[in-house]
Formats: structure tokens, sequence, C-alpha cells
């Protein structure tokens, strides 16, 4: 008897008197007749390598931690206290395995199961592209299974996958990968240098060409100065000479002003008189001129448009007909085509009753042959069969009387001569009729083979076949009958 209380990553399991099943706690009173263990619920890291094979047939290493223990509830700790640790049923006095090799034994057995189970519906593709998948699909299978032993797996992870004894699959894949990898480093290493080269081919020859702008518009700057500078120069020497000359040119005038000052006035006056009366005659000629100009420049516009408004007017003429005549070609092409559809969909129409006419006439006709047909069959049956119906439609159509018609008009006019020719033991004083008489008795026989062979029998004015009268006529054969006498 005494007060327990658990640690804090375990839990008290009770049982005994007062406690129908377990009971889970962290500190409770144990009585005499109770008792009482620990479980931990600290979780374990499990390390297996696993061999699989893939949906391809492909065998592979599968290396994985997983950190497994007992999830922290009561339902799952009661599960995990009842089936994980406790007695063997065989003996109450030995122990069954509680460690954690036991949970190790069982988780491993799990795994692999389930893990085997995944593997073999992938390819080695999906595993090793989609691993996070893969993971996923593990834990949630595996956690299915130790749900009903109480236990949660904490982590997992899955290794890098390896080759089996015999298989260098992921030697030879991480060979192509890291030769892909090399090759695609030496192309980005020549890409790299050849965008360096050419980057700097393009400073350099940048930077060149603005060296050549920089010297050319230095160049040009020093021209224009010095351009500027003998301008100015030639300017001041002008103006130097300018005014030295009007220096001169006012001593001169000085000295020669008064001397010359009427001759020049004078002669300055005629100027003003000969240029003035020039000057009006250039206006007027100017003047003519100005006005023949406007005038034939006038004449030429006037010219020049009603050439071009002629030339507008015959184009928008020439364009107008044109367009009648290609609409007029247009809508004649449309009519024709309009009138040919009409004339195509009224053939059709047309044929399409014909057909639909005739169809229902002959299928009228076909309705007419079928009843006369079936009234046929009636009269057959009225009549005592085919022979008897036949019979009657002979009689309807008077096809006895057109025979016999026919059989008169083959005969008229013609007058046979008989002679009979009896020959043989019994020729003289023998009947004459004797070859008749033969011929008329073989008939019965004869029309009675055709009656059984081919049901056709011969018309009742000539002969009716069973009964007294074939018997009356196969009996007669050998009597003496001329005529049926």
């Amino acid at each position: 008897m005494g007060y327990n209380i658990s640690d804090a990553n375990s839990y008290l399991v009770i049982t005994g008197g007062g406690i129908p099943d377990i009971k889970i706690v962290k500190k409770a009173w144990v009585w005499p007749w109770q008792k009482h263990s620990r479980i931990s619920i600290s979780p374990f890291d499990f390390e297996i390598t696993l061999q699989a094979m893939t949906i391809e047939k492909l065998q592979f290493s599968l290396p994985a931690v997983f950190t497994i223990g007992p999830a922290d509830d009561v339902e799952s700790l009661c599960r995990y206290a009842k089936i994980l640790t406790g007695k063997t049923a065989n003996s109450a006095k030995q122990p069954t395995a509680t460690g954690r090799n036991h949970v190790q034994d069982i988780v491993k057995g799990i795994i692999e199961g389930e893990t085997r189970v995944i593997v073999s519906s992938m390819t080695m593709e999906e595993i090793f592209k989609e691993r996070e998948v893969f993971k996923t699909a593990v834990i949630k299978n595996v956690q299915k299974e130790l749900d009903q032993f109480g236990l949660r797996i904490y982590n997992a992870n899955v290794k890098e996958l390896q080759d089996t004894p015999g298989s260098e699959y992921f030697t030879f894949l991480s060979r192509k990968a890291h030769e892909g990898a090399s090759n695609q480093a030496k192309v980005d290493v020549a890409n790299a240098m050849m965008m360096g080269n050419i980057g700097e081919a393009e400073k350099r020859g940048k930077t060149r060409q603005e060296i050549s702008k920089i010297d050319a518009a230095t160049a040009v700057l020093e021209t224009q100065r010095k351009s500027e500078k003998a301008q100015a120069d030639a300017q001041l020497a002008t103006t130097q000479i300018n005014l030295d000359m009007g220096i001169n040119l006012a001593k001169i005038e000085a000295n020669r002003k008064a001397e010359s000052k009427d001759a020049e006035l004078q002669r300055d006056v005629e100027i003003q008189r000969a240029q003035t009366e020039l000057e009006a005659r250039r206006a007027t000629d100017l003047v003519h001129a100005k006005i023949e100009r406007e005038s034939a420049q006038q004449k030429a516009d006037a010219k020049f448009y009603g050439d071009s408004k002629s030339a507008d007017a015959f184009f928008y003429a020439e364009k107008q007909k044109a367009e009648a005549s290609y609409l007029a070609k247009v809508k004649g092409a449309d009519a024709l085509i309009y009138q040919q559809k009409q004339e195509a969909e009224a053939n059709f129409y047309r044929a399409t009753k014909e057909a639909e006419a005739a169809f229902v006439a002959k299928k009228k006709e076909a309705n007419g042959i079928t009843e006369m047909a079936k009234a046929y069959e009636h009269m057959s049956s009225v009549l005592g069969g085919p022979q008897g119906l036949l019979q009657y439609m002979m009689l309807q159509n008077n096809t006895y009387e057109k025979l016999a018609k026919a059989n008169a008009e083959a005969i008229r006019g013609l007058q046979p001569k008989i002679t009979v020719w009896n020959t043989g033991e019994k020729a003289e004083g023998g009947d004459p009729m004797a070859p008749v008489r033969n011929l008329m008795q073989s008939l019965p026989p004869l029309l009675s083979t055709i009656n059984e062979q081919t049901g056709i029998a011969p018309p009742g004015w000539m002969a009716k076949m069973g009964g007294a009268e074939e018997k009356a006529l196969v009996k007669g054969k050998g009597e003496k009958m001329v005529n049926g006498d």
C-alpha cells in the first residue's frame, strides 16, 4: 500500500480489486489488493533497411528512420499497456517481452509489409522524384496498423535510396546526373566566357567610339574657334581699312569739296534725272511684263485646270462604266446562279414528289395485289384448290371460248383429206377407225400421268380424271368405239 507518482514521461498502470479492466493515471493510491506498473511514453528511433522491388522489377535498398512511441491518450495507452506489456497467456510466471526490442519487432514487420505493398505499385522514377508523396503514403498506411497497438509515428525520415548487391541502378543514375551537371557546367562556363569576351569587346569598341566622338567634337570645336578667330581678325582688318579709307576720303573730299561741289551737284542732278527716267521706263516695262506673265500664267492655269477636269471626268466616266459593267456581270451571275438554284430545287422537289408518288402507287399496287392474292387464296380454298381456281379464272376470262375461237380461226378454210392406211395382219377387212380409237384410248392414261406429275388437269369438256369416267375409259380398251359410240 502506498501513494505512487509517475515520472513526467510515464504513466501508472493499475489493476486489481475495484478496477474492472486497467487504470491509467499519473498518481494514485495503490492498495494491497491492487498491482501497478509504469509505462514510458518516450518515443524512440527505429532504424530499418528494407529490401524492396518496384513495379518494374527493380530491387533497391530503402534505409529509413522512424520515431515511434505510445500515443498520449487514455484509449491508446490502454491498448499499448494491454497488448505490449504484461505476462504471456501460457505461463503466469513467464514475463512477456516488454522491452523496446519487442515493440521494434512488431513495428518492423508492419513497416516492411506496408512499404513493400506501396513500392510494388510505383515505378522507380516515381519513388525517386515524388519522395514526399511516397513518405506520406508509407506513414499513412503504417499508422493505420499501429493504431491497434496504441502507437504513434512522431517522425519518419526516408534516406537516400541505395543499390542492392549486384545492382548499380543508382550508381549509374548518379553518374549520369554528375556527367550531365559537369557538361552543363562546362557549357555554362563557355557561355559565360563567350558573354565576357563579347562584353569586353563591346565595351572596348564603345570606349574607342566615345574617344573618337570626343576627338572629333574637339577638332570641330577647335576648327570653329579658329574660324571665328580668323573672321574676327578679318573683320578687325576690314574695319581698320575702312577707317583708314574713310579718313583719307574725308581728307580728299575736304580738299576738293569746294572745287567739285557745283560740278558734283550738277552731275548728281543729271544722274538723278536720268535714273528717274530710267526707273520710270523700267517700271513701265516691268508692269507690262508682269501683266503679260500673270496673264500667260492664268491662261496656263486655266488650261491645266480644264485638262485636269477633263481627265478627271473621263476617268470618272470610265470608272463608272467599269463599275456598272462589273455590277451588271455580278448581278447577272447572281441571277443565273439563283435561277439555276431554283431550277435545281424545283427539279429535286419534282423528282422527290414523283418518286414519292411512284412509291405510293407501287405500294398501293402491291397492297392491291396482296389483297387480290388473299382473295384468290380464299377462292382457291372455296373452289377446292388451285386447279379449281385456275378453271374458274379461265371461265371468268372466257379462256376456253378464246381458245376455241382461235382453233376455229386456225382451221377455217381448210379441207383436210384424211386417208387411213391399214397395214399388218388385219389390214384386210379391218376396222378403218382403229388408229383413231387407239389414239383416243391412250389419252386417259396420258392425262392421268400429266395430272399426277404436274397437277394440271384437262378441261371438263374434254375429260374428267378419276371416278367412273376414268374406269370406263380404261375399261373400253380393246373395244371397237368410234367417236364414243
